[in-house]
């Protein structure tokens, strides 16, 4: 395994701790920077946000650039933004802090994987870029709960300047050892984008992805407070709660793929949305107890993340029908699709705070989710119609 693959890993890894991190802290940032709980929750609206901008937009505009250049501009923006966030004079700071942080997010996980198998032989692509997005996953199992507890032991700054310690890591590594004659991708030009965006089948998709994703962050965004609140635990457990929350994912990730794979992505998110859909339903009495809600929590990690591989594999098979020249370009709108998700989960879960109160934050995404779930067995009713049309027309052209 080349070194400079570490580097990247490395990376990923720090940008998934500081994506999420936030999560387990907004109770004590709630209170350190004298906002509403809404508002702190802000701060992953609007990371996500950055996210779905910077994957699209912003690959876009540096196409033509070199990899290795763009690859150490964006971990320099990473590195900045955590930064800023650590040194933050006010609320208003933190949140550019976080929007900067988020463009780079985006444009890193967009270059990456082009950059991951430019680093290998071409048989071993797929395991170049499961090995980059095992920092991700790793990070939700080990960064995001180590970030939490040192967020809640030594105040929440003291987790950006760590995680932004990690990025100039990644960032000295990824100078060293990433070599500069990476071979470019075709350029992304915005027109392809805008033309998987005229597509209503990926459209369906995307809006699956959004719905699917962002119903779990309704209730999600504010699961610390939840469990202050609600539960009745104090917040060193926390970080616990959130490494068995990330145990979860990891296997959730691992479960989903092999369902997808083996049942088609139909069935597999049918099985998983309305998995998530009951699970959130039962948090809404679970999260009384301390049990319970963590008992809870066990398995509405395994669900809420279970849907990625069968939403990506989805959009990538309907890419190949429908813009078979984009097929990366309309992956790539998935993952902003995801963060548009989280964002206007986030937000809306917000509102329900503000208006109704914390413990209407999990039935609510429970409908959010059941709106998914009808979606994508409308899009599975559109897919047996058009298979049967192909059937009926090649039929048709063999007996001419």
């Amino acid at each position: 395994m080349p070194l400079a693959l570490l580097a990247l890993t490395l990376s990923a890894f720090a940008i998934g701790t500081t994506e999420f991190v936030i999560v387990g802290l907004i109770p004590t940032m709630a209170t350190d920077l004298n906002v509403s709980l809404p508002s702190a929750g802000l701060l992953v609206s609007l990371y996500a946000l950055g996210v779905a901008i910077g994957a699209p937009v912003l690959t876009a505009l540096t196409g033509k650039w070199n990899r290795k250049s763009t690859l150490l501009s964006v971990m320099t923006l990473f590195v900045a933004g955590n930064l800023l966030a650590w040194k933050a004079p006010s609320y208003e700071t933190l949140v550019i802090a976080r929007i900067l942080t988020g463009l780079a997010h985006g444009v890193f996980f967009s270059i990456g994987s082009t950059i991951a198998t430019g680093l290998v032989a071409k048989e071993k692509s797929a395991s170049a870029i499961a090995i980059m997005f095992t920092g991700l996953t790793v990070a939700l199992v080990t960064g995001v709960p180590l970030g939490t507890y040192i967020g809640q032991t030594f105040g929440w700054q003291a987790t950006f300047l760590i995680v932004a310690i990690l990025g100039l890591i990644a960032l000295i590594g990824s100078a060293l050892l990433v070599p500069n004659n990476l071979t470019q991708p075709p350029e992304t030009k915005l027109s392809a984008q805008l033309r998987v965006l005229t597509q209503p089948r990926l459209l369906l998709v995307y809006a699956i992805t959004a719905l699917g994703y962002g119903g779990t962050f309704t209730a999600f965004t504010f699961l610390a407070p939840l469990l202050e609140e609600i539960s009745g635990f104090n917040s060193n457990a926390i970080s616990l709660i959130m490494l068995v929350y990330g145990v979860s994912v990891a296997i959730g990730n691992i479960w989903g793929g092999k369902m997808a794979d083996k049942m088609g992505p139909i069935k597999a998110l049918t099985i998983i949305f309305s998995g998530l859909t009951s699970i959130l339903l039962i948090f809404n009495v679970a999260v009384i107890n301390p049990i319970t809600a963590v008992i809870t929590i066990l398995i509405w990690g395994a669900f809420a993340f279970g849907n990625v591989p069968g939403l990506q594999v989805y959009v990538v098979k309907l890419a190949e029908k429908h813009t078979p020249n984009a097929v990366d370009v309309a992956s790539g709108l998935n993952i902003a699709a995801f963060n548009v998700g989280i964002a206007l989960g986030s937000w809306g879960g917000g509102l329900i705070v503000t208006k109704a109160g914390l413990i209407h934050t999990p039935w609510v995404g429970a409908i959010i989710v059941l709106v998914a779930l009808a979606l994508t067995q409308f899009s599975g009713k559109l897919d047996k119609k058009t298979n049967t049309h192909n059937e009926a027309t090649s039929i048709i052209n063999m007996t001419e």
